[in-house]
């Protein structure tokens, strides 16, 4: 299992940006989560933070868009240069119109679930996709707690891809820490979004890479 890490820049300091892409140099993504105080009760930046912060870093972007209305807004990360683009299924009009078009602008499509929204229905057109992303924290804060009942669906997403073939990624989002990570890899989830416990560190980096460690080891275990 091909192990990345995304740490999450809800949890840097917002003031200081830049230096946070640095201190999580070892990371695989740098994880950015749009947020517009309707599809979820918080407010956190937008399209012209996510441009500064593309010239701020080499880091490639994960943008995870927590809002409204999605098919009209997302296409506009993938121009500025985001590589990939998660979008909420519970806002979309046309998931796959938007992943196609997200792909046709370069990004990665990515499609995310909240905690109660099941994966079932959406079996047919995880062929649309790159990343399918599990919440495991109800979406708007960082610094939540890990969602245990969230694993079934995990495993359950990941027979669905190994069930049609598919090269997809599968992220978890939520509470994802040293004590919860070996659990989401065991699971079946390659792609690892940590906030709180990467930026809350005295040294980020030395965290990405023990998390990276632990994820491998309980995904080939």
């Amino acid at each position: 299992m091909a192990v990345q890490i995304a740490p999450s820049i809800l949890s840097a300091d917002f003031a200081r940006l830049a230096q946070a892409a640095d201190a999580v140099s070892a990371a695989d993504w740098l994880h950015v989560d749009v947020m517009d105080n309707h599809f979820v009760p918080n407010l956190t930046i937008g399209l012209p933070v996510v441009e500064s912060l593309l010239a701020a870093t080499r880091l490639p972007i994960d943008c995870h868009l927590m809002i409204n209305d999605p098919d009209r807004w997302a296409p506009a990360y993938a121009e500025a240069g985001a590589k990939s683009v998660t979008f909420h299924v519970e806002a979309a009009h046309a998931p796959i119109r938007l992943a196609r078009e997200l792909r046709g602008k370069g990004a990665r499509a990515g499609m995310a679930l909240k905690p109660a929204t099941p994966v079932e229905p959406y079996e047919d057109l995880l062929g649309e996709l790159d990343m399918l992303l599990v919440m495991t924290v109800e979406p708007g804060f960082g610094g939540q707690k890990f969602l245990d009942v969230c694993l079934p669906k995990i495993r359950r997403c990941r027979e669905l891809i190994g069930r049609h073939g598919l090269d997809l990624w599968l992220q978890v989002d939520g509470g994802v820490s040293a004590e919860t990570i070996e659990r989401c890899a065991e699971a079946g989830a390659d792609v690892f979004v940590a906030g709180s416990a990467v930026f809350g560190a005295d040294d980020p980096s030395r965290v990405v890479e023990e998390l990276r460690r632990m994820a491998q080891s309980a995904g080939s275990a």
